[in-house]
């Protein structure tokens, strides 16, 4: 039995398209947000879906779950094409900077890894995030992303 081919790009986006607008139509607070932001995993070689992860994270008015999830994914598969990678550490950024979220901050600590050595912004905010005043699993977080980095 041979395996189903890969879809091509046009169908990928596509796809993507329609779960983005699956997310927006669903209550803000509907944990079928999180699993559709599992499901864009592997496509952040699409602009727009960079757009939206970028976006998500960075709202604080958005789901918890669902921005959690942007993190672990825009971690997973940071973008190649330099401008939308800033934009996505500076989207990690901003949610690791949101006073009201630990949980959020947690996984936007984790997710920077592989950015901060692209942005001095992001390198300075996962050290001063690794420090004693931190909530001790951002810190935690923030350590292992420089390691990651290999600033640590």
């Amino acid at each position: 039995m041979n395996p189903e081919p890969a879809p091509d790009e046009a169908t990928r986006a596509t796809r993507a398209g329609h779960l983005v607008e699956e997310f927006r139509a669903l209550p803000a607070t509907s944990d079928r947000r999180r699993e559709i932001v599992a499901q864009l995993d592997g496509d952040c070689g699409n602009a727009d879906v960079v757009a939206f992860l970028t976006a998500l994270v960075a709202d604080p008015q958005e789901y918890d779950l669902a921005r959690t999830e942007a993190a672990t994914v825009l971690r997973l598969w940071p973008p190649a094409d330099p401008d939308l990678r800033h934009r996505a550490g500076r989207a990690l950024l901003a949610a690791l900077n949101d006073p009201e979220e630990d949980l959020v901050r947690q996984y936007a600590a984790m997710a920077l890894g592989p950015y901060a050595s692209d942005d001095p912004a992001v390198t300075e905010a996962l050290i001063a995030a690794g420090g004693s005043e931190e909530d001790p699993l951002v810190q935690a977080c923030a350590r292992s992303a420089l390691e990651e980095a290999g600033l640590a």
